[in-house]
Formats: C-alpha cells, sequence, structure tokens
C-alpha cells in the first residue's frame, strides 16, 4: 500500500550531514556576548531627602518596577520606599492589589 519510501544508506547520510550543518549554523547565530548582569542594590534611597522625592514627584505613574528601574535597586526594596514615602505623605496610592500597588504623586 501507500506510504513514504524508505531512503537509502547514502540519501540517509546527506540528509544527516545537511541538518548537523544546519544546527551549527543557527548554534553560531545564536551566540553572542554574554550580557553583563549588574548587582541590584539593597539599600533604598533616602525617602527624606527633598531631592529624590522631587525626582519621583515628576513621574506620572509610580509603580515598584519603575522606581526599581530608575534607581537600580530591587523591586522588594522599591515597594518599601514608596510605603515609606506614602506614610510621608508625598505619594499616594491610586490603586492596587497584593501582586501591584499604583502610587501617584500627592497634589500638596
Amino acid at each position: 500500500m501507500g506510504g513514504k519510501k524508505k531512503l537509502g544508506i547514502k540519501q540517509m547520510e546527506k540528509q544527516q550531514a545537511s541538518q548537523d550543518e544546519a544546527k551549527k549554523d543557527s548554534k553560531k547565530e545564536k551566540a553572542g556576548p554574554p550580557k553583563e548582569r549588574k548587582a541590584s542594590s539593597i539599600m533604598p534611597p533616602d525617602a527624606k531627602n527633598d531631592k529624590i522625592v522631587a525626582e519621583v514627584k515628576k513621574m506620572n505613574v509610580l509603580t515598584p518596577y519603575a522606581v526599581a528601574t530608575k534607581y537600580n535597586i530591587r523591586i522588594s526594596t522599591a515597594k518599601d520606599f514608596l510605603e515609606q514615602l506614602e506614610a510621608n505623605g508625598a505619594i499616594q496610592l491610586v490603586a492596587g492589589s497584593h501582586n501591584l500597588k499604583i502610587y501617584k504623586p500627592s497634589a500638596s
């Protein structure tokens, strides 16, 4: 009946060789210089420093990720920093759940 014809030995060798070359080429393209990882700081910026508070107030929306990338700190540290700013009255909580909190600069 029907079905795929079995390949001869020479044909299988040619097919295997072409597949090996394709794998080598794809590995060479993917390989690049390793990305440099910067160590994030554990210490948050000072929440009482007027200069830092002014910079934070210029941001439209404050999320832990935005603050962490701006100041090169860990996200958990950024969450603590935003909570300190909220306690000081510099920012207000707009919306949030246990996963993500969104803040905005306070009007005053």
